[in-house]
């Protein structure tokens, strides 16, 4: 195979590429690497300002496959519109669980526990005591179980809590117990004491948690959004737990990044992290196995993993 690979890690970096193709190193920078007429396999870079990424596309006449290296594809979807019917897009499933599960206990942790507050505390030299909600017997509500979905109720098995209620788009039974799909939404949000978002955005989950969602959650309940940030209206959201009604822990932000003076910044009771989901030491290793599997699977036409959809065929997988 003599076709152009476009990477966003250096090839140098990745052991075990297979041999063929010409790698050329493009991690968003304004001067592309070669022309992108002759890119057959176009690994977009990650984490890249709106637009980076979609760049390309209009001119990669002959690509066969768009592989992210994010679970989420909707910052490519954009471009799509440009490509030749059969481009494959595919995500990075497998690369993110672990990152993205380990932040989500973190933040449904530190919020029930009220770490940011011992934090503000501390600054002040101040012992600041009090009873916190454990998560040990709490309802947990997890809305979006893919594979990072099952990668969260993972590591909350150890923490004693009552009850994991699971929705996807579809119904369908697992190891753990039933998913329901999400028109049983407003019969279990009333039960849930932690509702975690970790959907996919789509059309069908932009603005799911608008004001009729947040109101069918119980008092005190804590919301955690480790998903995209339009899967919630904020406006929404900020008259929710300005009331004090509820709390948030939000590691994805409508609109991101949070500008200085949102009042999101300052709403009681929400903890904001900076889209710190993914980036962590555990992606890189994932990311070059992802990579050397796929394009392994590319040379030798082998059917590739994570196939999200293919253009010109109607839709997602």
């Amino acid at each position: 195979m003599s076709a152009d690979v476009w990477l966003p890690i250096a090839p140098e970096e990745i052991e075990g590429l297979p041999a063929g193709p010409r790698y050329l190193f493009w991690d968003g920078e304004e001067e592309f690497p070669g022309d992108p007429a002759d890119c057959a396999f176009y690994v977009v870079p990650y984490m890249k300002p709106s637009g980076v990424g979609v760049r390309p596309l209009p001119r990669m006449a002959a690509v066969e496959v768009v592989q992210t290296l994010s679970a989420g594809i909707d910052h490519v979807e954009p471009g799509l519109g440009h490509l030749r019917p059969g481009v494959r897009l595919c995500n990075a499933r497998g690369v993110h669980e672990a990152s993205t599960a380990e932040l989500t206990l973190a933040l449904v942790l530190a919020s029930l526990r009220g770490i940011p507050d011992f934090v503000r505390a501390q600054d002040r030299g101040e012992w600041l005591g009090g009873f916190r909600p454990a998560l040990a017997d709490r309802s947990v509500l997890i809305v979006g179980y893919g594979s990072i979905g099952a990668a969260i109720e993972d590591r909350l098995a150890p923490f004693e809590v009552a009850r994991v209620a699971r929705v996807a788009r579809s119904e369908r039974t697992t190891a753990r117990g039933p998913v329901h799909p999400l028109t049983e939404l407003p019969s279990l949000l009333p039960h849930a004491d932690v509702v975690i978002l970790s959907t996919p955005l789509t059309e069908q989950t932009r603005g799911l948690v608008d004001a009729q969602f947040l109101a069918r959650m119980k008092d005190g309940a804590l919301l955690v959004n480790v998903a995209r940030g339009p899967v919630v209206d904020t406006k929404a959201l900020l008259a929710e737990v300005e009331s004090g009604r509820i709390t948030a822990a939000l590691d994805v932000t409508d609109p991101e990044p949070l500008p200085p003076g949102h009042p999101l910044w300052q709403a009681p009771g929400v903890l904001i992290s900076p889209h710190a989901g993914g980036p962590t030491s555990a992606f890189l290793p994932r990311a070059k196995r992802l990579l050397v599997d796929q394009l392994t699977r590319f040379v030798n036409r082998e059917p590739l993993r994570n196939v999200i959809l293919t253009t010109g065929s109607g839709g997602r997988v």
